[in-house]
């Protein structure tokens, strides 16, 4: 048998590890017999012992005994870590109960331990200890794994992640977008070809909803949306800020909602009363003396959890409409609705998916694993363990450069099967250029200004006459979604390489769905902009042209009459560049005509030309 490969659900909440075993994917369980490691990292106080860089930390605590410790220590124990992995700190969109750190513009760091961590450190402590599990098990290290991510996790995400990985001693052979492995773990025996399956996956801290589909054993994602900000977690805080509310009715003190011991007993109790309000109608909760002093106790009902949860679910059918539409599908087209992640239990989720899908949803599919064992057959598959199947992910937003006149020139669009490879040539427009600037951008706009600009390339040539020098540009995506930019010049054939990592710019999820809804919304303003850019670049070009060969031609060689009509159509040209109103068919119009009316010079110039030579 060919070396193992690991497949791994890296989760916000929770995490899994397993791998294909004598033919058959299987996941792994700790010594104590639990499959699911929850995604929680305890940092103790170090140690008295003292080394030349200071104090001796004792290893931090990995799952459940790292929740155990969270009541007590609330400011030392990580959970969610994954919501902030590849973040800037102007992205985070709640305070945790541990401190975060850094500048707006800078990576979001985690407080603890004596020095800033950055989340994918300690998610190198969770893939560390699943590492361990799957050595403890099968008696033997393995050394590669198979890591999955949302599908809407941006570049800087997935780097964060393989980083994460490779710090636990990992080879990532592949990260592999999560309803894609929801998919694989849902099967082909159940799928006839041409199938399609939606799966919705809402976990812990991050939401996917995908549509792929089955065609002679591949499986295509023909269209994805998500909200990498948007889970159960969120239902957690919104039902803790509403106990504690209950509770400052009847105590007043100001303090206790600061406290971070006692804000971590309201969202451990909110945790508890929405897991069991999946199964039962109301659930009482019970929180004696929980800053020492005071007692609370109420009945929470399910109307009440899912009148708190309904803005927040709100989010994912929007998400759900648009992934319809990028897929050219109406809901009756599916064949199945897969459900995933571990929030898909509550009743109100499974409603509103048969209401957005006019069908009930699968749920044949464990909640909590099925994400895992998709990358455990992933693994399986590129170990050559299992039968070959092959997965073909896409890029959920368009890739290009801009060019002359603030225009976005894609290369790559968006629902682009990866991985892929695609390039152009450009060349420079303006005579005596000594470089060119590639600016790389991300977006579904046709002004560059209005996309996101993920980096820049600079590429010094030779200066010369406008069109003389020749850049070719290539965009590859491997199978991770992660983006290499080449840039060649073709007269010394220098290349130029840029990946992106960590951009200045990172495509967040909920920009991501603006985008593409002010793409919509703005299409036909974006494209009249466009039309008219163009026009005015050719207009712009054309008026210099047309002065510079009338001023070479002679009464003689061109009427009278022919050059006061080429004059007036070149100032109706001029005059139309000057207003304020832009209007594309005019200036086109007018182009057209002065085009049409230097006719007879260009053939004067041409024949002057000629006799010279």
């Amino acid at each position: 048998m060919t070396e193992p490969i690991l497949g791994i659900d890296l989760g916000t909440t929770n995490s899994l590890v397993g791998v294909v075993d004598s033919g058959f994917p299987i996941l792994l369980a700790d010594s104590d017999g639990h499959r699911i490691t929850p995604s929680a990292v305890f940092y103790p106080e170090a140690s008295g012992k003292s080394v030349a860089g200071g104090s001796i930390a004792a290893a931090p605590l990995i799952g459940r005994p790292a929740l155990r410790a969270r009541a007590a220590h609330p400011d030392r124990v990580i959970t969610s870590a994954k919501r902030l992995i590849g973040r800037r700190m102007e992205e985070i969109d709640h305070v945790p109960a541990f401190p975060i750190v850094g500048s707006p513009s800078e990576p979001a760091r985690i407080g603890i331990a004596g020095r800033p961590l950055l989340p994918e450190e300690v998610s190198a402590e969770i893939l560390s200890h699943l590492a361990a599990i799957a050595t403890e098990r099968l008696g033997t290290p393995v050394r590669k794994a198979v890591i999955t991510v949302p599908a809407y996790f941006n570049d800087a995400q997935r780097n964060a992640t393989k980083r994460a990985g490779e710090s636990a001693g990992l080879e990532v052979v592949r990260i592999l977008n999560e309803p894609t492995a929801a998919a694989l773990a849902y099967g082909l025996d159940k799928l006839e070809d041409h199938s399609r399956v939606a799966v919705y996956d809402l976990g812990g801290g991050t939401f996917d909803i995908s549509i792929l589909e089955l065609h002679e054993g591949v499986f295509e994602v023909k269209a994805t949306h998500g909200d990498t900000q948007l889970g159960g977690d969120d239902i957690d805080r919104a039902l803790a800020e509403w106990l504690q509310q209950q509770s400052a009715a009847q105590h007043t003190d100001p303090a206790l909602t600061a406290d971070p011991t006692v804000a971590t007993r309201f969202l451990e109790a909110a945790e508890a009363a929405k897991i069991a309000l999946s199964e039962e109608h109301e659930h009482h909760v019970s929180l004696p003396f929980y800053d020492g002093v005071h007692t609370f106790e109420t009945t929470v009902t399910r109307t009440t959890l899912e009148a708190l949860a309904q803005p927040l679910l709100a989010r994912t059918r929007r998400a759900c409409a648009l992934v319809l539409s990028d897929a050219g599908l109406q809901p009756e087209d599916l064949d199945a609705v897969v459900l995933v992640g571990g929030t898909t239990r509550m009743p109100a989720v499974r409603r509103l998916v048969a209401d957005i899908f006019g069908q009930q949803p699968d749920l044949s599919q464990h909640p909590d694993e099925a994400v895992a064992l998709g990358a455990v057959i992933q693994g399986g598959i590129l170990s050559g363990n299992l039968q070959k199947m092959i997965l073909l992910d896409i890029t959920p937003l368009s890739l290009g450069i801009e060019t002359f006149g603030g225009l976005m020139n894609i290369i790559l669009p968006r629902n682009t099967t990866i991985p892929a490879k695609a390039g152009e040539l450009f060349t420079n427009a303006v005579a005596g250029q000594q470089a060119m600037a590639i600016n790389i951008l991300q977006g579904e706009r046709e002004m560059a200004a209005d996309n996101w600009r993920l980096g820049q390339i600079e590429i010094p040539f030779t200066p010369g006459p406008k069109a003389s020098a020749r850049v070719g540009v290539q965009f590859t995506i491997d199978e991770n979604g992660i983006l290499e930019v080449l840039c060649r010049d073709t007269a010394t054939n220098t290349d130029h390489i840029l990946e992106i990592r960590d951009s200045a710019v990172d495509v967040d999820d909920t920009q991501v769905e603006k985008m593409i809804t002010a793409s919509v919304e703005h299409a036909f303003d974006d494209m009249e902009e466009r039309i008219w850019t163009e026009a005015r670049l050719k207009a712009e070009e054309l008026l210099p042209a047309v002065d510079q060969a009338l001023a070479g031609i002679t009464d003689d060689d061109l009427p009278e009459h022919d050059r006061a009509d080429i004059t007036t159509k070149a100032a109706i040209v001029a005059a139309i560049l000057d207003e304020d109103h832009h209007d594309s068919r005019k200036l086109k119009a007018a182009v057209a005509e002065l085009d049409a009316a230097t006719q007879e010079l260009a053939v004067i110039l041409l024949s002057k030309a000629m006799d010279n030579a």
